[in-house]
């Protein structure tokens, strides 16, 4: 599975990495640490991912903007998008939604809910 993990936090990004390689999930995994490498990340590569993992706080420019980047009319716009962030702000949950998230999910603090991101970014990757 080919996963774009954009993420500013390199101890998420280790969490995610381990939780992916204890539930047997084979994974290619590239990361983009601010939201500004994103964008240009979504206007230049010709790389498409299976899934896109998004965290919303991110330096430069926040998730939200990169949200619209990815689902406005970018080649990249019919691939899954997980929001995957520790904001339970309903306003961020309505805008990803609104703007074509497939799934919101706060970021995991228990085995169970690693579990539970684990399973939906599989779920979400071979949706297509």
């Amino acid at each position: 599975m080919k996963i774009l993990l954009i993420e500013d936090d390199p101890d998420d990004v280790e969490l995610l990495q381990d939780a992916l390689a204890r539930h047997g999930v084979l994974y290619q995994m590239e990361v983009i640490k601010d939201g500004n490498a994103a964008i240009k990340y979504f206007k230049t590569s010709e790389v498409y991912p299976e899934i896109i993992i998004l965290d919303l706080n991110l330096p430069k420019v926040h998730g939200r903007d990169v949200i619209v980047e990815i689902k406005s009319g970018s080649l990249f716009q019919n691939i899954p998008l997980l929001i995957l962030t520790t904001s339970s702000s309903k306003h961020d949950m309505e805008h990803s939604y609104k703007y074509g998230a497939d799934k919101y999910l706060l970021k995991p603090v228990t085995l169970e809910q690693i579990k539970e991101t684990v399973e939906a970014i599989v779920a979400l990757a071979n949706r297509n």
